[in-house]
């Protein structure tokens, strides 16, 4: 199996809606780092799982959405509590729309909020 990874980083907002959120329910923000990693048994004809540099373009346009807003006002946000775990499901559902994969059979992306929590969030594509 071949994987192929990027990370990138950004700063967003949110506050948690969950019953007695501590600090968490006051609007605050991460500096996040994302990490999306493809995998695939195949190698295209260029020997390559995928693009780097496509991969990049489509992480960049997909985080594009997230940078220095407040999660809680979009809309895939609407009704649900903001946190890593939905956010890294959204990064990964729009990151499949912005890609052209045709190579990889699975992704996941990784969201760290600090230096010492993360989700993960993964999907056969």
């Amino acid at each position: 199996m071949y994987r192929v990874s990027v990370k990138r980083e950004l700063i967003a907002q949110h506050y948690l809606t969950v019953p007695n959120p501590g600090p968490e329910g006051e609007l605050h923000s991460h500096a996040f780092t994302v990490e999306v990693e493809l995998a695939g048994p195949e190698l295209d004809e260029h020997g390559y799982l995928v693009d780097i540099d496509d991969v990049k373009a489509a992480l960049d346009a997909t985080l594009s959405r997230y940078r220095d807003e407040t999660m809680n006002d979009l809309v895939e946000f609407a009704g649900q509590n903001p946190s890593v775990e939905r956010f890294a499901r959204e990064v990964c559902s729009q990151f499949v729309e912005a890609a052209n994969l045709t190579t990889p059979t699975r992704l996941s992306v990784r969201i760290w909020e600090d230096d010492v929590a993360s989700a993960t969030y993964e999907t056969p594509i």
